[in-house]
């Protein structure tokens, strides 16, 4: 599974690209040796970044499964206790 990036995503990068080449190396670079240049660091690079986001999410979703406990958590036979504070709040 290859990463792709929707159509408008893409001729936005190519700009980008060409902008690049054009301010940061002063030279230029067409359309579509820059596009050619996008698809190559897709392909190549492009699986390293999604990877790392996967695992990053997973981390994050590990973390909040669990701290679920602790943010639902309910206390269990807790009636009778509850019952005796109420009872010694109003006794006062």
């Amino acid at each position: 599974m290859g990463v792709e990036i929707p159509k408008q995503a893409r001729a936005d990068a190519v700009a980008s690209i060409e902008r690049y080449f054009q301010e940061q190396l002063e030279q230029r670079i067409g359309n579509i040796a820059a596009s050619a240049l996008l698809g190559f660091f897709l392909e190549e690079v492009g699986p390293l970044v999604y990877n790392q986001a996967v695992a990053d999410v997973q981390e994050r979703l590990l973390q909040r499964v669990e701290e679920l406990d602790i943010e639902l958590h309910q206390d269990a036979f807790a009636y009778w206790p509850r019952q005796e504070r109420e009872r010694r709040g109003r006794s006062r």
